[in-house]
């Protein structure tokens, strides 16, 4: 059962993948992922086709045959051979297909490694780092994250170079983009050492048409493509005498057009007007009790204003 490395989600039941094998120019300490369909002996959509075909026949004969006993008059706890046989079939073929939903958790305890080794590299091929250099006077656009004592002095020119001392761990991948000085080929060879790595392939997940120099130092790290989403737009919103266009980014059913109604009902009623009292952020504990009798007791023990006190110098420390 093949699993895509970018989104954690697994294919349409019934896909089928080889198994994979090390790439080429790969680590020592490289090991190939087992898949949980490995270990059946068909690929995994003539095992779902044949026990559907065992339940749908073991069920339909199983009913024929009880009704010819209800009209006979024949006990129903009597059974032939056949209907034993078929008995076992509809149980092992409903244990199966009630089993295979949670194909996934087999698979975590069949693997040999944990999930985080597909996106990590060992921590055994990464050398030690050197002490920092003096800061440069003017940096490149890409050398805002990393460290540039951590790669070596002088970066190979050809990129399958780059890619292979990336996969040994004698360059760490969060230093690319400050040697390069280029985030787009940074990004395109974090992602083939990756693949080299992991033994996944990430043809579904976009590389080009996103600028990835925007991003350094402020909300991602060690890109490797970007995830696209539908943007509906809502409105107009008539909010403090202004008409407004609301873009949502979701891929919720019917979200946008709920508050596109609500924004023509705000619209059609006069508009809204909006005063700022706070702008902050909260946060509150959370109390977990075995029952609803000891959740009661502390409510009645907050109420005492010294006892609150006393719990929220313990939970704002």
């Amino acid at each position: 059962m093949a699993m895509e490395v970018r989104r954690r989600v697994p294919p349409p039941h019934g896909s089928t993948a080889p198994r994979r094998q090390p790439a080429a120019g790969a680590g020592e300490g490289e090991r190939v992922r087992v898949q949980a369909g490995d270990a059946l002996p068909l690929p995994i959509r003539h095992t779902n086709l044949i026990f559907s075909a065992l339940f749908a026949a073991s069920l339909v004969y199983l009913m024929r045959r009880w009704r010819e006993k209800i009209r006979a008059s024949t006990p129903l706890h009597v059974v032939s051979l056949a209907e034993i046989f078929a008995i076992c079939g509809l149980v092992a073929s409903l244990i199966y297909l009630l089993s295979f939903f949670g194909i996934a958790f087999v698979q975590s305890v069949v693997s040999n490694s944990d999930d985080e080794e597909d996106f990590i590299i060992d921590s055994r091929h990464k050398q030690a780092r050197a002490p920092l250099p003096p800061p440069a006077p003017a940096p490149a656009p890409c050398s805002l994250l990393g460290s540039p004592a951590a790669a070596p002095e002088k970066m190979p020119e050809e990129d399958e170079e780059i890619v292979a001392a990336v996969v040994s761990g004698k360059i760490p991948s969060y230093v690319l983009e400050t040697r390069l000085g280029d985030c787009r080929r940074a990004a395109g060879i974090r992602r083939e050492a990756l693949r080299r790595i992991t033994g996944r392939d990430m043809d579904g997940l976009p590389l080009d048409g996103f600028d990835y120099a925007s991003i350094l130092g402020q909300c991602c790290e060690l890109p490797v493509g970007y995830v696209q989403l539908p943007v509906g737009v809502a409105g107009p919103l008539l909010l403090d005498g202004r008409r407004l266009y609301v873009p949502m980014a979701t891929t919720e059913g019917c979200l946008v057009a709920s508050t596109n109604r609500g924004c023509k009902a705000i619209a059609e009623s006069g508009g809204a007007s909006s005063v700022v009292l706070k702008d902050g952020m909260t946060r509150a504990p959370a109390v977990r009790f075995p029952s609803a009798r000891r959740a009661a007791e502390l409510k009645a023990f907050l109420e005492d204003p010294a006892n609150f006190d006393t719990l929220a110098v313990v939970f704002n420390r």
